[in-house]
């Protein structure tokens, strides 16, 4: 598969998973790139004849900034740029996250105003083709200017320097270019500045981790579906005319997906006949009702709830995709205006907000779970379904008691690190890097959030599996009986007590890479 990067088109997020997941992901520029990216560059080449002072360009950076550097110290000081700031730390990167990076980068760079010579633009789609994978530590990027240390890592290779993997093998970065035939990057003013200077670290791993979290929402959908079926709730909290008269957007669409999924069920509820239920079992004296007229909130309210975080998510993507199509790096050189402009686009706030918006959302999503699990384990909540799901053997076996540990410990994790990082802004470099986004660490604890909320659905599906075998299974709705079916075939019913850590996380991989079963 080739991926044709093309200069007015707009580069969408699952562009950036297909390529970043794809066994032998393939890059390439059209032609209208090419011309725009050499004319950039010709551009800032005729600022430099012309002598004006340009920063990274005929000035060092940072601290440094007021620097005077001449340009015959190109090399030295964009590669000492590179290994300068090269700091990260931790553990090492995925192959698909750092390819997602790599594309961002590419995406930014194929704008035409970065002013990176065409030659060694065409060599970082090439390591890509190659299958490098440069080695990239995940901890220490400031998100301003730029992702530095992440990106700075990816350049190191390409001029034949620090380490990548090629194969599964890890290699020093000039053993991996020559095994692939690329010749190092040989860099010029400017151009290590242009590889490092912006957002795609964030946007690249940030990009992953959205598409992986409108997938699980999805289905997450379905899943809400069982579980008022395995619950035994009711229906009519979901009509459309209701949540007319409440104009949210993701309210209405959830309310609706669930009415219409709900509709040839015959396990949930209609609120008529236990209505009816509780008129003939009224009398003159006050007592309980056999049943309650309403659901609990975590049932009743799926769409209030569920709703904000559809609508954020939207946002989200929006936010993320804008970045990632935007000429995220400083100084820019337009080539139309014939101008270069100084400028702040390398700060990550607009992705580092939008990555704490998408951990406050996964995390809404995690406290519905978490209290829908409850339900289904405590006799006393379920609406008849054994203690803790264990109708063989109760009291000698505990059931599904012990995944509520698990759910329980995850949701208190999630909940302790959704602080957001967005606000956390640290000064660096003698005050000049007075002011920064924290987006790439943002976009880590994204990614951490989503992997914490898909083990708790995971857990949640098993529950309504095992709730529906104790009710029987006739009742599912056709859209939910897929999601039943396409579950047993690898999660067994539950008779007997068995460590269950393989089925959750069997569960979890499949709801952020597999489309609903539906």
């Amino acid at each position: 598969m080739t991926y044709t990067l093309h200069l007015e088109h707009r580069v969408r997020l699952a562009d950036i998973e297909t390529v970043a997941t794809a066994p032998s992901p393939r890059l390439a520029l059209d032609n209208a790139v090419r011309e725009r990216v050499d004319a950039s560059r010709r551009t800032l080449e005729k600022f430099v004849a012309d002598g004006r002072i340009i920063y990274g360009v005929t000035t060092s950076m940072g601290g440094f900034v007021d620097w005077l550097v001449p340009v015959s110290q190109a090399r030295p000081l964009q590669e000492n740029l590179l290994n300068a700031v090269a700091t990260n730390v931790g553990e090492r990167l995925d192959d698909a996250t750092v390819r997602a990076i790599m594309m961002s980068r590419i995406t930014s760079l194929s704008r035409g105003n970065s002013a990176i010579s065409l030659t060694n633009l065409e060599k970082l789609t090439a390591v890509v083709n190659a299958g490098i994978v440069p080695c990239v530590p995940e901890k220490g990027s400031l998100g301003t200017s730029g992702d530095l240390g992440p990106l700075a890592a990816i350049a190191l290779v390409c001029i034949g320097q620090w380490k990548a993997r090629l194969n599964g093998e890890v290699l020093p970065g000039a053993e991996a270019l020559h095994r692939a035939g690329i010749t190092p990057m040989e860099l010029s003013y400017k151009e290590g500045l242009a590889l490092i200077n912006g957002t795609s670290g964030m946007v690249g791993l940030g990009s992953l981790t959205v598409q992986r979290a409108r997938r699980l929402l999805h289905t997450y959908l379905l899943i809400s579906a069982l579980s008022i079926e395995a619950l035994g709730g009711k229906t009519k909290p979901f009509d459309p005319r209701v949540h007319a008269l409440k104009p949210h957007r993701g309210q209405q669409k959830v309310a609706d997906y669930l009415w219409q999924t709900l509709n040839d069920s015959r396990l949930a509820v209609d609120e008529l006949t236990v209505e009816q239920l509780l008129a003939h079992e009224n009398t003159n004296t006050v007592k309980a009702g056999s049943q309650p007229i309403e659901d609990a909130y975590s049932l009743r309210c799926t769409p209030q709830i569920l709703g904000p975080v559809l609508d954020s998510l939207d946002t989200i993507e929006q936010t993320v995709e804008d970045e990632l199509n935007s000429s995220n790096d400083n100084p820019l050189v337009n080539p139309d205006e014939a101008e270069i402009f100084h400028n702040g686009h390398f700060h990550g706030q607009y992705v580092s907000m939008a990555m704490d918006h998408l951990v406050i959302a996964l995390t809404t999503l995690m406290n519905l779970s978490n209290r829908r699990i409850d339900r289904y384990l405590d006799h006393s909540n379920s609406n008849g379904l054994p203690p803790f799901l264990c109708r063989e053997d109760p009291g000698l076996r505990l059931g599904l008691m012990g995944g509520q540990f698990m759910t329980a410990s995850l949701t208190a994790e999630t909940r302790a690190t959704a602080m957001p990082m967005s606000i956390q802004s640290l000064t660096t470099t003698a005050d000049f890097q007075d002011i920064v986004s924290f987006g790439f660490v943002a976009a880590r604890h994204a990614r951490d959030t989503l992997n914490n909320v898909a083990h708790v659905v995971a857990f949640e599906l098993l529950c309504a599996c095992q709730a529906v075998d104790i009710r029987g299974t006739d009742g599912l709705s056709s859209a939910t009986r897929i999601l039943y079916e396409h579950t047993r075939k690898h999660i067994p019913y539950l008779d007997h007590d068995t460590t269950t850590t393989e089925y959750i996380e069997h569960l979890a991989h499949n709801l952020l890479t597999q489309p609903n079963p539906t």
